[in-house]
């Protein structure tokens, strides 16, 4: 048994790979497919739970992954002997391995896919010399903490190799995590943030070039001329690669349409291609996973077709099998071996010398730029992430007996280490979130003195079966040519999450600029402007779609900042309800109800929520077309005159027919009538401005046609819901949130959906039989609700 252990995991019989059942004697443990399946499930389980367990501190989840696969490992959980050879005993650390490494092949495909070497081209002299900072002075000082490494704890080791991979494990910038950073952060489309992006580009591609040059170097070399052919055969591999490769790809992505699902064979061709890519680069002798990055790299970022690879490739990848690479990486970190002052010792300047190499040199190049100093510091800070990269340099010369035990613990600590203060040094230095207050803007609701004034509209919609309702809602709004016209920012929510496929999103977004603007670049590639331009062509309404990306915790940040910054005096939001065909209404997610709530606390301007029942159908509806009846429920208050006065905007189209219905409690019986205590001189003040708005409402529509106007005076409840269940043909209901007057305080006790207010919910509830859509209105009052926190407070833009 001592030479089995002197060998490493190679001599252990292989393992079955599956067992005759617990039933039959066999315990599971010992057989390859349950142990990897157990494996898996351990893993998985505690990386995600440690990345909830960090989501308050803003860290991305690759911490997660280094800390569960070093709990996991020798350093914590691993010292019970019982446990290691019971869950990861040395006999199945091969498949593993495989599995990790298939992973790990598939997850650098992708995250070639989310480098566009168009945009490489395109870097600006800034970015590229601070990314060329980033890389020299880190490289030259690694190689300076390699010779103290090799007089200390790493003697014996191939100098030149243990040299270069010291370098390049100083000077990586993990492209990937610093992305996710700067969106968390909401830097990716700042100035600061882009870049960033484009400095860790260069610094990425420029990475992997240097760890082929350091794997090259490692082999076990029976001549001197081994380390040349190798790196030579991947030159020609790389050169043939873009030669033959892009136009396969590019006629693959030009026969996939968007919306159309694409065709399997040019997936399972694409994968194929990225298995033989890698097996070629393992043949020279460079690692699989250079020829998988190779090939993302490759692959054509315009049209669906990338997008499609990311979406079937990405959850199992970076899921299950991405998460094992993490783990094999900690089974091999033993934070134990870190023993003695001179190592702590060792470990503190490691960490001193990439830090201090990464963010001087940043810094100083930043600020012969002419950056402002807190810019340069977030930037170097930035620059000064490690992640999944680092990690595959440090595995690397582990496997190669580069790094020894010590050595390889100290410098995934380091990894660790810098990535994990990243977000918090740079939100210390620099604040995004906390906007300079914007110049005051005067019209931030509908209702207006003078009526005749440009009508700003910020329509948000999060899918494409928003849109129809979106934009008939917006040919309602259109009123007469005479006016100034209206302007429409229509603002697509996506929700940014960890995957690839969201930095893809935010490559495509960010190309037109802060705030995403779509100025018909993509219009080709993307159904939703295409919808929008087509209407802006057939009307005389001008619209600019709009992409904004976020998480939802803070989506509604994003859309009061773009509703302030683009002076609109309306935000319609979609109810975070869809109808079904039986006509009842489905949650879509609860996530959009918060984002609609927030919107509703921190509006800059008023806000409407469009419960759609299919307004107009399923398609745009012509302006010759239109044939709309409107109905208005006013019961007071200002949200009631918010709705009445763009109700009265939208009679103005000649398709749009309008009913008013004034709510009054007959004097006699106003007692009935559950109230509340009030106090007096604000009702009279209330009551005396609606008398005033309704009068001259009164004399606007006297000479029209298409407007009716009627006061219906009711005793109690049930009278109100009468009245509005014998309303017939409508197809929509324009309703204030909070409506004032004793007729709408009986009906608080309905309200189960605080963001509509009772009449809303009156409206959309299961016993209200009715197919008209809804539009709840919120009137800008001036002020900041009472329950805000205080941070947030102190964040929120201006108000009047």
């Amino acid at each position: 048994m001592a030479s089995n252990a002197s060998v490493g995991h190679t001599c252990p019989p292989p393992m079955k790979a599956t067992s005759n059942g617990a039933f039959q004697g066999d315990s599971p443990l010992h057989f390859a497919l349950p142990l990897v399946i157990l494996q898996i499930c351990i893993v998985v389980i505690v990386t995600r739970g440690l990345a909830y367990l960090l989501k308050p501190l803003r860290q991305p989840r690759v911490i997660a992954e280094i800390v569960g696969g070093i709990l996991l490992g020798p350093s914590a959980l691993g010292r019970n002997k019982s446990y290691l050879q019971a869950i990861f005993p040395p006999k199945s650390i091969t498949v593993l391995d495989t599995l990790a490494n298939l992973g790990l092949l598939f997850f650098l495909f992708l995250a070639g896919l989310e480098i566009d070497p168009k945009s490489i081209r395109q870097t600006g002299k800034q970015a590229l010399a601070i990314a060329v900072a980033g890389i020299t002075l880190p490289f030259a000082l690694g190689i300076g903490s390699s010779f103290v490494l090799r007089e200390t704890i790493a003697k014996g080791v191939d100098a030149t190799a243990f040299l270069v991979f010291m370098g390049v494990a100083l000077s990586i910038t993990a492209f990937p995590v610093l992305a996710r950073i700067l969106a968390e952060l909401k830097l990716l489309t700042t100035d600061i943030g882009r870049m960033a992006m484009s400095a860790a580009a260069v610094n990425d591609v420029a990475a992997w070039i240097l760890l082929a040059l350091a794997v090259a170097l490692s082999g076990n070399n029976q001549s001197p001329l081994v380390p040349l052919w190798v790196f030579l055969s991947g030159c020609a591999f790389v050169i043939c690669a873009i030669l033959i490769v892009p136009p396969i790809f590019k006629w693959m992505s030009q026969r996939c349409q968007e919306g159309e699902p694409v065709d399997e064979i040019y997936v399972c061709a694409t994968l194929t291609v990225v298995l033989a890519a890698g097996f070629i680069t393992d043949t020279i002798g460079i690692h699989a996973m250079f020829g998988a990055f190779v090939v993302g790299v490759l692959v054509p970022k315009e049209g669906p077709y990338a997008g499609a690879l990311v979406e079937k490739v990405e959850d199992l990848v970076s899921g299950l099998f991405l998460p094992l690479y993490f783990v094999s990486s900690g089974l091999k970190t033993n934070v134990a071996t870190i023993q003695g002052l001179q190592s702590w010792g060792l470990l503190v300047l490691v960490i001193f010398t990439a830090c201090f190499g990464k963010i001087f040199g940043t810094i100083m190049v930043s600020l012969s730029c002419k950056l402002p100093v807190r810019e340069a510091l977030a930037l170097g800070f930035l620059m000064n992430s490690k992640g999944l990269v680092e990690l595959i340099v440090l595995n690397i010369g582990k496997d190669r007996k580069v790094l020894n035990d010590q050595t390889f613990a100290i410098m995934v600590l380091m990894a660790l280490f810098t990535t994990f203060i990243t977000t918090p040094l740079v939100v210390a230095v620099y604040k995004p979130t906390k906007r300079g207050r914007m110049a005051d803007y005067k019209h931030k609701t509908i209702e207006r003195k003078n009526t005749k004034t440009q009508l700003r509209i910020l329509a948000c919609f999060h899918s494409a079966r928003n849109i129809p309702s979106i934009i008939n809602l917006l040919e309602a709004s259109r009123g007469t040519n005479k006016r100034e016209g209206l302007c429409v920012y229509a603002m697509h929510l996506k929700e940014l999450s960890e995957r690839s496929s969201a930095i893809l999103m935010v490559h495509r977004a960010r190309r037109n600029g802060l705030p995403f603007w779509n100025k018909g670049q993509q219009s080709n590639s993307d159904n939703v402007v295409v919808a929008f331009e087509a209407y802006q062509q057939l009307s005389r309404v001008s619209i600019r779609p709009m992409t904004e990306i976020s998480s939802t915790s803070d989506m509604h940040e994003d859309i009061c900042a773009t509703a302030e910054s683009k002076r609109a005096a309306i935000i319609i939001l979609p109810f975070h309800k869809h109808q079904r065909l039986d006509g009842t209404l489905e949650t879509t997610r609860n996530d959009f109800r918060f984002v609609n709530q927030r919107v509703l606390q921190y509006a800059p301007c008023s806000v409407g929520i469009l419960v759609d029942r299919g307004l107009g159908g399923a398609t745009h509806i012509a302006a010759s077309n239109v044939s709309y009846f409107i109905t208005v429920l006013f019961f007071g208050g200002r949200d009631d005159r918010e709705a009445l006065a763009y109700g009265a905007r939208m009679a103005e189209h000649p398709g749009i027919s309008l009913m008013v219905i004034r709510f009054l409690v007959e004097p006699e019986l106003a007692g009935e009538i559950s109230r509340i205590n009030i106090d007096g001189n604000a009702r009279t003040k209330v009551g005396s401005v609606d008398e005033e708005f309704l009068t001259e409402f009164k004399q606007k529509i006297a000479k029209d046609d298409s407007v009716t106007y009627e006061e219906k005076a009711v005793r109690n409840e049930a009278q109100t819901i009468s009245v509005v269940r014998e309303i017939g043909r409508c197809h929509l209901f324009l309703v204030g949130r909070t409506p004032d007057g004793e007729v709408a305080l009986a009906l608080n006790r309905r309200s189960e959906c605080p963001e509509l207010g009772p009449v809303g919910s009156l409206l959309i509830s299961p016993d209200f039989s009715t197919s008209a859509s809804v539009l709840v209105v919120q009137q800008y009052n001036g002020q900041v609700s009472l329950d805000l926190p205080s941070e947030m407070e102190e964040e929120s833009p201006e108000r009047d």
